[in-house]
């Protein structure tokens, strides 16, 4: 018996060789042939094209239900509309015989990234990639994207005991991958580690400890940090690092890879404690590195590090929180990606304004990073603020004499960060640097046009429906 909830949904009419499809009603015109990479539908009562779009999508070649809806319309004189008539045919294009399979595109290290962050929502949406469009078009060469929010939501599917059921945004990381690839971009999936609400709400035996209490420690109130020594945890985000390499991406970002650094830090008790007694922070961070970048680098991707613009100082302070020992790390990553937006360094060099100092603290930071990092053969390549927050100057020309400053001072490309995912000012700087030949980057490409034989995705299937 078929429930009143089943009978709205639309019934799939399989077709990886040309299909026919037929109407029940009297009236209905001549059965129609599916073309190759199409199928057809049968429209019931109360269908409509986003309905259509919505059931069909995982099995085309296109990322949102938008996009394939605007492409039924193109691909059917008849369909222009909202709603379908009953008996109505409809070929739905795109259609694809096998899941996407999608492989890392591998780079060298000091591949030069020129990178916009994209949350993973936003990632998997309209807007999101006409934004990877747009910037393909004035110049970046690659986009980060979350697989795991500071929050500690995932943002793909993934099974895994620790995680349990969830709604993941980019519902197909392959698919999602090869539309990057198709633009001809470098995808950078990005990780939060050791921040997880998530996972310390649901398996509050993985947070770390308050010695108080002996229950989940909570930075200023607040229940957000996994233990970072905590085994189980640690195998949780390699598994979930590795997932997104098999899923195509051609880099890892870690962020958060890091003990927390705020609230009461007496009362804070970790695994390694006992485990290993005579073990500091900065030993279980390099531990943990050690560890994931022997799993991750023979798959072809790059592993990248976010780190505090600060640790380039080296105060033991920082040190002896956050477990960032600069000099360690570099030896498990390919590249280091210093935070250093200008506006967050408040307090520090006797300016009253720093977000209205790039010059001087990108400089500052990247002569300390680079020193520190000698010989190690990591590269730097920084987050830069794109952002108005605590300056007064933010502007295009704000955006080009940060990509300047890093570049004079040794980075090798750079990722613009701005939580809303607002662009605006690099969209314009991007022309005016790119058109300054050398003198902002060098404006490294990928070799190989990178499925040089497929349209970006959402057009192939229009194109071959036509």
């Amino acid at each position: 018996m078929i429930s009143a909830a089943q009978s709205a949904q639309p019934q799939l009419v399989q077709a990886s060789k040309p299909s026919i499809a037929v109407s029940s009603t009297s009236n209905s015109p001549t059965p129609a042939v599916a073309p190759p990479g199409t199928t057809l539908y049968v429209a019931k009562r109360g269908d409509s094209i986003p309905l259509v779009a919505r059931h069909y999508l995982s099995q085309t070649s296109y990322l949102t239900s938008t996009e394939l809806a605007q492409a039924i319309r193109n691909t059917n004189a008849d369909a222009h509309g909202t709603f379908l008539k009953p008996g109505q045919q409809v070929i739905i294009p795109g259609i694809l015989d096998a899941p996407i399979i999608e492989k890392s595109v591998p780079v060298a290290r000091d591949f030069e990234v020129r990178a916009v962050y994209l949350t993973g929502v936003m990632a998997a949406s309209d807007r999101g990639m006409r934004i990877i469009r747009r910037w393909r078009e004035v110049g970046g060469n690659a986009v980060v994207f979350d697989i795991k929010d500071s929050d500690g939501a995932v943002n793909i599917p993934f099974e895994h005991p620790l995680l349990g059921s969830h709604r993941s945004a980019i519902r197909d990381l392959p698919k999602f991958v090869r539309f990057v690839h198709s633009q001809n971009m470098h995808a950078i999936a990005r990780i939060a580690i050791f921040r997880d609400e998530r996972l310390v709400t649901t398996h509050p035996e993985l947070a770390v400890k308050s010695r108080k209490s002996g229950q989940a420690w909570r930075e200023n109130g607040k229940l957000v940090w996994t233990d970072p020594s905590q085994p189980k945890v640690q195998e949780f985000d390699i598994a979930l690092a590795k997932k997104a390499a098999e899923s195509g991406a051609d880099e890892i970002q870690f962020d958060y890879v890091r003990f927390p650094a705020e609230g009461d830090q007496k009362d804070a008790s970790f695994v390694f404690q006992t485990a290993h007694p005579e073990w500091h922070r900065t030993d279980v961070i390099a531990d943990f590195l050690k560890r994931a970048y022997a799993e991750l680098h023979p798959m072809g991707v790059l592993l990248s590090l976010d780190v505090f613009g600060v640790m380039a100082w080296q105060r033991q302070v920082d040190l002896a929180h956050t477990g960032q020992d600069i000099v360690s790390m570099a030896k498990y990553c390919d590249v280091l990606s210093p935070m250093i937006y200008p506006s967050h360094f408040f307090g520090m060099d006797g300016y009253a304004r720093p977000g209205d100092a790039p010059e001087h603290f990108i400089a500052e930071s990247m002569d300390r990073f680079e020193l520190i990092t000698k010989g190690s053969g990591v590269v730097i390549r920084p987050w830069l603020q794109a952002f108005r927050w605590r300056t007064k100057t933010y502007s295009p020309k704000y955006i080009e004499v940060q990509v300047l400053t890093a570049k004079n001072k040794g980075g090798i490309g750079f990722l613009f960060w701005n939580a809303g995912n607002d662009y605006s000012k690099p969209f314009v700087a991007m022309p005016e640097m790119s058109g300054a030949k050398g003198q902002y980057f060098r404006g490294d490409e990928l070799s190989n046009p990178i499925h040089a034989d497929l349209k970006p995705a959402g057009q192939v299937a229009a194109t071959a429906s036509r």
